[in-house]
């Protein structure tokens, strides 16, 4: 399984979490700070488009690791709500494919 950190304490709103996952998530420079170019990049991490530093094999998952995420839930709930909403939406389009899911989120 590959992994990715973010570090929850630092994230104090929508600019340090793009910044973080951009960071961690080897997001290209064109990468537009929002939650549809988050939802994009991630999308496709089991093909050669280069929009992550991830390139999973077929069965294989990323897991993204927000750590001090009690931190991060306590400064920006609504960020945390997103961020699950759309690791669940992703997965959901993994499926629609006929692929497994790709993504896994841990809170510690």
């Amino acid at each position: 399984m590959a992994t990715a950190e973010l570090n929850g304490a630092e994230i104090t709103g929508f600019d340090s979490f793009h910044a973080a996952c951009k960071a961690a998530l080897g997001f290209p420079d064109s990468y537009g700070n929002t939650m549809d170019a988050w939802v994009d990049c991630l999308s496709y991490l089991r093909d050669e488009d280069g929009m992550s530093k991830f390139r999973l094999k077929p069965n294989e998952v990323l897991e993204i690791v927000i750590k001090d995420a009690a931190a991060m839930k306590a400064a920006v709930p609504d960020i945390l709500e997103e961020v699950t909403y759309c690791v669940a939406g992703i997965n959901e389009r993994y499926e629609d494919y006929g692929e497994k899911p790709a993504l896994k989120l841990t809170l510690r």
